[in-house]
């Protein structure tokens, strides 16, 4: 009645949804006559609210009319913006009763686990400054509307929460309108929330209760000085948890799966080897030597097993409550070909739920994934991802595969494409989630269109310790009869100190003898020097008195600050003069013709996952990748602005330490076709194609409804 009425009769319609807070139930006294409910609401004091929702539009928080009793009249209501107004009990303060909201500091968690029924289950103790304890139990049936906590310490904030007496003892139980936030619990850090809903009221004064909870949190001794253990500082028959990121996992039996994980640390001891086929492997099947000395293998047990089937390579992780066996072990399942080893250290998640054990998904925007990132891009001569890794999952597309969009094709999600049979064009929306390498000058490769084969760039220490070898074994050289041969003063501060350089006849008697030279007995260093001065300038050595090319695993060509590399299993490389007849340029394809040199062409080569609404898809980018940088990869192997190029726009389309949302939504062309692994197993590979990176004007970077 009066004004309450009227403001609702204003703001509600048919078909939404309707809550009402402040009320007490009362029975209806013409429930005889009308036939209708047997109880009524009953306003009850001055604190009567009523939200009204429209469906299926998910609300946001501040578009929620609330009407309460006793207010004033406005022509607005309907389209003003009330934000509700919550209260919230001290823990020694709660008594059995109705449903109360609450805050607090996590002391103990256990992650969900599969109940009797058909929930999951959750269960937490959290205490405030009332230094009271309580226990609280969420039952949910999904997973994601549990509270999202990573560690003790942690703080929540529970809404609908019932306290009810067990044994003398206050517990809280989820009830209707359960709504759960988790926050950080480390002083300094963001105040974000954590939380599966779309819609959800926080506001400065909830600010300052988490700030506040987290500097009296911070000095009370239940908080542990360590959250996770690092693999370098586990010691034998230790329990932890451990932060790490999921590389490949494997089914050991029903009961068993394997996690291979790394840290971007050591473990000091030796660990359990664990070997499983191929076939049976998501994710990479081997690893380099380095990568594989720092890679753990995790055998999960029992009811964790169905949350590790949910996990992807390349996710996040934390996993509590692992434990570190050490001595004899055997693997379940592998009796015919794991042998038993000894005095190898084993981990084990073991099953039940006992001391919080299980496996959390961390997102990547946290600090504790921010700094696992930082540990494993440090390790020493690690390169994300290996071209022998790449290579299992890469293959070069068949030649007949039509490769062009007409950009008119209505875009597929993820799901459905994954259905689809390999040798079509697709067009997807998606965001960035990662990408392989994160150092991107490990993008560049050197590829041979001959045999297909592929290598890494040499680095410069490589290089350097090839001049070093032939400057050492060079001896007495005879010139072959088409040269002129002389020398020229080392361009550093050594004295007496002369280079040899030998000349084409041909080249020298047209003007031309600074486009050609082939220059012995320089180190990398001067080379690159003279490389100013002389348009080409061929490396050579002397063996067994004539001259001859470097190893190819050293650049057979400098064209200013350009480096040409040639193929060791299609060349036929000598030391001969190039036909100029008619030649007016001379570039890297005329000298390698006439060295007998397969020239290497710069590629570059990334691995992209993307991922949508519906799912995520790993996606390569290569034919196509000079095209969407706008970049040649032969510039981006010599230009730093080139590089800055393609640097920029990663970091736009994954920003680093960004959120999700943060993410731009891209339109992109995907080929998808057939290809054999290194086992003979045939797969469906995708890569990239007909797309352009283009930076938009507006720096509105996310789009929340793509599809």
């Amino acid at each position: 009645m009066g004004a309450l009425a009227k403001e609702f009769s204003q703001a509600v319609n048919q078909g939404d949804v309707v809550v009402a807070s402040g009320f007490t139930v009362g029975k209806s006294p013409t429930v005889n006559k009308d036939k209708l409910h047997p109880c009524n609401l009953l306003l009850s004091g001055d604190d009567a609210y009523i939200y009204v929702s429209r469906l299926p539009t998910p609300p946001d928080p501040g578009s929620q009319p609330a009407v309460k009793r006793g207010s004033a009249l406005s022509a607005q209501v309907s389209r003003t913006t009330k934000a509700p107004k919550y209260t919230y009990v001290r823990l020694g303060d709660l008594k059995a009763g109705p449903a109360v909201n609450v805050y607090g500091v996590v002391t103990f968690f256990k992650q969900p686990y599969k109940s009797r029924g058909t929930d999951f289950c959750s269960i937490l103790k959290i205490t405030d400054q009332s230094k009271k304890e309580i226990l609280c139990k969420v039952f949910c049936k999904k997973l994601e509307d549990h509270p999202n906590i990573f560690q003790i310490g942690d703080i929540v904030r529970l809404h609908g929460v019932k306290p009810h007496s067990y044994r003398n003892c206050i517990e809280l139980v989820k009830t209707f309108g359960f709504s759960a936030l988790t926050f950080d619990g480390v002083v300094g850090r963001p105040v974000e929330p954590r939380t599966s809903s779309r819609s959800f009221h926080f506001d400065q004064d909830d600010r300052r209760v988490v700030e506040e909870l987290r500097s009296w949190a911070s000095g009370q001794g239940f908080l542990p000085a360590v959250s996770t253990i690092t693999l370098s500082a586990v010691e034998p028959k230790q329990y932890f948890d451990l932060t790490c990121q999921l590389l490949a996992k494997a089914p050991i039996d029903t009961t068993c799966i394997l996690l291979r994980v790394w840290d971007g640390t050591r473990c000091p001891y030796k660990l359990l080897k664990v070997i499983v086929e191929p076939d049976v492997t998501e994710g990479p099947s081997s690893f380099s030597a380095e990568k594989e000395s720092v890679i753990a293998n995790i055998l999960i047990y029992d009811n964790h097993v169905e949350s590790a089937k949910q996990l992807k390579p390349g996710d996040f992780l934390r996993i509590y409550n692992l434990r570190a066996i050490p001595g004899s072990s055997k693997v379940p399942g592998l009796t015919s070909t794991q042998a038993v080893e000894v005095d190898h250290m084993a981990f084990h998640l073991h099953g039940g739920t006992a001391f919080g054990r299980g496996i959390r998904l961390l997102p990547e925007d946290s600090p504790e994934v921010q700094e696992l990132k930082r540990v494993i891009a440090a390790i020493p001569g690690d390169e994300e991802l290996s071209d022998s890794e790449m290579m299992e999952v890469w293959s070069t597309p068949p030649e007949s595969l039509e490769r062009t969009c007409g950009h008119d094709v209505q875009p597929v999600m993820l799901s459905q494409l994954k259905r689809s049979e390999p040798g079509r064009v697709h067009h997807v929306r998606v965001q960035l989630r990662s990408y392989e390498p994160l150092r991107l000058h490990q993008a560049l490769k050197l590829y041979c269109s001959k045999c297909t084969t592929m290598r890494e760039v040499p680095d410069d220490e490589v290089v350097d310790g090839v001049f070093s070898e032939a400057s050492r074994d060079s001896g007495p050289c005879s010139p072959p009869t088409w040269a002129l041969s002389g020398q020229v003063d080392a361009p550093r501060d050594t004295p007496n100190r002369a280079l040899g350089v030998h000349l084409s006849t041909q080249l020298v008697s047209e003007g031309r003898s600074k486009e050609l030279v082939f220059l012995r007995g320089s180190t990398l260093e001067e080379t690159c020097h003279l490389a100013s001065t002389y348009q080409n300038i061929v490396p050579v050595r002397s063996s067994g008195g004539q001259m001859d090319l470097l190893d190819l695993s050293a650049p057979f060509l400098f064209r200013g600050r350009k480096r040409y590399y040639g193929c060791k299993r299609c060349s036929e490389a000598a030391v001969r003069e190039p036909c100029a007849v008619g030649v007016e340029l001379i570039d890297e394809k005329v000298v390698a013709e006439a060295l007998g040199v397969q020239l290497l062409q710069f590629v570059l080569l990334m691995k992209l996952e993307l991922q949508d609404s519906t799912d995520t898809l790993d996606v390569f980018l290569w034919r196509d990748a000079e095209n969407f940088f706008a970049v040649a990869a032969e510039d981006a192997a010599a230009s730093q602005e080139a590089q800055n190029s393609i640097h920029q726009a990663m970091n736009f389309l994954c920003p680093p330490g960004g959120s999700t949302g943060e993410r731009p939504w891209m339109d992109l062309c995907l080929a998808s076709y057939e290809a054999k692994d290194n086992g003979g197993q045939n797969q469906t590979c995708y890569q990239i194609c007909q797309t352009i990176f283009t930076r938009p004007p507006s720096s509105t970077r996310s789009n929340p409804n793509p599809a």
